[in-house]
């Protein structure tokens, strides 16, 4: 199969689960609001998340047993949109914005947070952090431990690595993880990081990049990718490349896909689960104590687990933890 004819393959399945995310997610019922009806505006950095849309399962569940109108948002990675999301929720006069931000530091997201909090509106975000703001509360994964975790496997698994790093810069998550991998390792002359390539945590993207890198010539022999989309996209272009040298791949998530393949391959070598479902129950439970103007913390985060094949057995490989 040729490289090509793969790529045209990815971006039709890519295309085609992002037209059918937008069609359910910008789906909100035509009821006119009841007085005095809580509001809440949900918008994502992207909806071609499964971890996305499992975590806003949870919130769904909540809003609908509450009796609450929950208005959700694909920002499909833009910053312009998120902040135009941000205003249509200001229009609406939501109660409480949940946003989970394409980029920690935009200025247009900043701004249009800004014109919502003049509006008494409170703000969580979830699963990243933003700078530049300050928010009633973030709800993250423990993103830093993350990497911590899997340093510590990666050095017990090999005396030395020449290091691929697969990052998404404008999440500031994503660089809390590459943070504290490479805190980690960083004393570690054995531990060698060859090359780092913006992926912007998408499997498409990550194929195209890993591709690159291996047709470049560059050598390493384990990948560090901030999630699990960019570790698979990296397997796919040493599969499709017929990369015959073993390399470590790291992902972090504990999506269904990634638990898929460590149980049943040995291509990957191991991931950090997060837990959507209780950070979805997180971000509920917050909405509940903002709309009681109850006091809330400032930061939530939720404990991450590291999985490889010792281990998948406890976990369901078949949906999200």
């Amino acid at each position: 199969m040729s490289r090509e004819y793969t790529r045209t393959i990815v971006k039709i399945i890519f295309c085609t689960v992002v037209v059918f995310v937008f069609a359910i997610y910008t789906h909100v019922s035509q009821t006119d609001p009841i007085p005095g009806q809580i509001k809440v505006g949900a918008t994502y950095m992207t909806m071609n998340s499964e971890f996305y849309r499992h975590l806003h399962n949870e919130i769904q569940r909540y809003s609908d047993s509450e009796g609450q109108i929950l208005y959700t948002r694909d920002a499909e990675m833009s910053e312009e949109k998120q902040s135009k999301q941000i205003d249509e929720f200001i229009e609406k006069r939501v109660n409480v914005i949940v946003i989970n931000p394409v980029k920690s530091d935009s200025e247009q997201i900043v701004e249009a947070l800004s014109r919502a909090k003049n509006f008494g509106i409170r703000v969580i975000a979830v699963d990243s952090q933003l700078n530049n703001i300050k928010v009633d509360t973030s709800i993250v994964s423990d993103n830093y431990h993350a990497g911590i975790l899997i340093a510590k496997d990666l050095m017990k698994r090999t005396s030395n690595a020449h290091i691929l790093l697969l990052t998404h810069k404008d999440a500031l998550s994503a660089n809390q993880r590459i943070t504290g991998f490479l805190d980690t390792i960083k004393s570690e002359e054995h531990y060698q990081i060859t090359s780092e390539r913006e992926t912007v945590g998408q499997t498409e993207y990550a194929m195209t990049t890993v591709g690159d890198a291996l047709s470049e010539g560059l050598q390493f022999d384990a990948i560090v990718a901030l999630n699990d989309r960019a570790a698979i996209g990296a397997l796919a272009a040493i599969k499709e490349l017929k990369v015959t040298s073993k390399k470590l791949i790291y992902g972090i998530d504990g999506s269904p896909d990634m638990k898929h393949l460590l149980a049943t391959t040995d291509e990957v070598t191991g991931t950090v689960a997060q837990f959507p479902s209780h950070m979805g129950r997180k971000v509920s439970e917050t909405i509940d104590l903002l709309v009681k103007k109850e006091e809330v913390e400032e930061l939530y985060t939720i404990p991450v687990q590291f999985v490889d094949k010792n281990n998948i057995i406890q976990f369901d490989i078949n949906g999200w933890q």
